[in-house]
């Protein structure tokens, strides 16, 4: 089975790492290659384009890809999404001049807009009715406007500071885009495709979690249980020739600190806090 994954860009680093914490490990792998193989025989990597995965996908060269969700949209391909990876995450914006005389998507009638994103852009202002000029760029969308190139654009943002420094107002959101898991629709269900979606999906689970142990008096343990947020009830196991039981229980990392306390206060001790590196369901 072939994976295709950025081979460059502000999401490679974290595809990698997902890929090696799900137990994907990559073996003689580097930035200049085009494939490499991993410690499982059967899944090879294929380093790819963000903007061409969704086509190698498509076209069989590889059986499923991780890229943004603006990537997909954009090549119109019917891909199945299999797991939102939940980073990369960015927002595709209709703006336009601060100062300018477009202030709603209506007033885009008879203007020019211009965007890497003309599959997507068409589609939108389809939806609203509105048929302006879609201008292709390939770079620097924010500076068309102040070029006369076009009256407004259509552009990636994460926080809305480039926008702002070349004063340019948002106007509408056109999409909510992630990094996501992508598969042809002819294999998601391939005993392999599921075994690395599942392994995926593990990291994503673990994130955030931490697991707890210590122990607790026999005769407190309702007071314990009552104090811990966990994933559905402890895990409880009776310690030999002792009064006390060993509790275990999964919790959120946001939640660690007032629950030792609490934990504390009811009787148990020698409470340990591991993370936790992949979580399965």
């Amino acid at each position: 089975m072939r994976i295709a994954v950025p081979n460059k860009g502000r999401i490679h680093d974290p595809t990698i790492d997902l890929l090696e914490h799900a137990g994907l490990h990559i073996e003689n792998g580097s930035d200049r290659k085009l494939y490499a193989e991993t410690v499982d025989p059967e899944v090879t990597v294929l380093f790819v384009r963000a903007a061409d995965i969704p086509e190698y996908v498509r076209d069989g060269a590889a059986d499923i890809g991780i890229t943004g969700y603006d990537q997909v949209r954009e090549s119109g391909h019917d891909l199945t999404e299999l797991l939102d990876l939940g980073f990369g995450k960015c927002r595709l914006v209709l703006a336009a001049p601060e100062d300018g005389d477009i202030e709603s998507v209506s007033d885009l009638a008879g203007k020019s807009v211009a965007t890497e994103f003309p599959t997507i852009a068409r589609r939108y202002f389809e939806e609203q009715g509105v048929d302006p000029e879609i201008v292709k760029v390939t770079g620097a969308t924010e500076l068309t406007p102040h070029v006369d190139m076009a009256d407004a654009i259509i552009d990636i943002t994460s926080t809305g500071t480039t926008l702002a420094v070349n004063r340019l107002a948002i106007i509408d959101e056109v999409l909510s885009s992630s990094v996501r898991l992508f598969a042809r629709p002819e294999v998601e269900d391939d005993p392999k495709v599921q075994q690395v979606t599942m392994a995926l999906r593990s990291v994503l689970e673990a994130d955030g979690k931490r697991y707890l142990m210590m122990n607790a008096p026999k005769e407190k343990l309702d007071d314990v249980r009552e104090v811990i947020p966990g994933m559905g009830g402890p895990t409880v196991m009776d310690i030999a020739g002792d009064d006390k039981v060993a509790v275990h229980v999964v919790v959120d990392e946001s939640d660690v600190f007032s629950v030792i306390n609490d934990l504390r206060a009811v009787g148990a001790s020698d409470i340990l806090v591991t993370e936790i590196e992949r979580l399965m369901k």
